[in-house]
């Protein structure tokens, strides 16, 4: 597996603890001191990530889109003969 792959695991099981931790919260309550305690480690697991993810290589980084040549050649003239003008109509015929 890539370190991609385990970030994104390591993501997926962290949401199922934090859901899991909702549901003990309301059966259980969450003002007693047993509950905080589990409440506050999972918050601190998720901040932990967070930053492992930011510092892992090319995690946080945006994939820069591939460049694409355009020719400096000039355009086939032909290409905008018989054409419309776009947004103003053809060009024998008036607006209304």
């Amino acid at each position: 597996m890539s370190v991609h792959d385990d970030l994104t695991s390591v993501q997926r099981s962290l949401d199922d603890l934090f859901r899991s931790v909702g549901r003990l919260e309301q059966q259980l309550g969450s003002g007693g001191l047993e509950m905080r305690r589990v409440r506050a480690d999972a918050d601190h697991l998720r901040e932990s990530v967070a930053l492992l993810r930011e510092a892992a290589p090319g995690f946080g980084q945006q994939r820069r889109p591939d460049l694409v040549t355009i020719s400096d050649t000039p355009y086939d003239i032909s290409l905008w003969t018989d054409t419309d003008d776009e947004g103003l109509g053809a060009r024998d015929r008036h607006a209304p």
